[in-house]
């Protein structure tokens, strides 16, 4: 077993529930930690052997580009296309961070965290 992290992966979206955040926009940080079984890509060497961080930034980029009201459903559409599209992702953890958000204070992020496991 082994972890592939990619980490603060920086994107420009729409999502909240005021009308304000669907029209100006915020910055947000996607980070993200895949277990999988990493023994035989680091016996072959070869790409098609292991997770591809490449494919796992894509996802989360599309993903964030879908506007939502809440990032509770942006982590679980990320989640579920990554187990949908990759067999060989066992766990994965996502924490999906809006950058000063509107609330009524000085905070620097919100950040909500999921993590689901492949179901056998």
């Amino acid at each position: 077993m082994g972890i592939i992290k990619v980490e603060n992966i920086r994107v420009f979206a729409y999502h909240g529930c005021l009308a304000e955040e669907t029209k100006i926009g915020s910055d947000y940080r996607v980070d993200l930690e895949v277990k999988a079984d990493l023994q035989t890509s680091a016996k072959t060497d070869k790409l098609s052997d292991t997770v591809d961080y490449v494919f796992l930034n894509r996802i989360i980029r599309e993903e964030m580009h879908k506007p939502s009201h809440l990032l509770e459903t942006v982590a679980k559409r990320i989640l579920s296309r990554i187990f949908n599209e990759d067999a060989l992702v066992d766990k994965a953890t996502v924490c999906v961070s809006k950058l000063n958000p509107p609330i009524g204070g000085d905070v620097e992020m919100v950040t909500i965290k999921m993590t689901e496991r492949r179901k056998k």
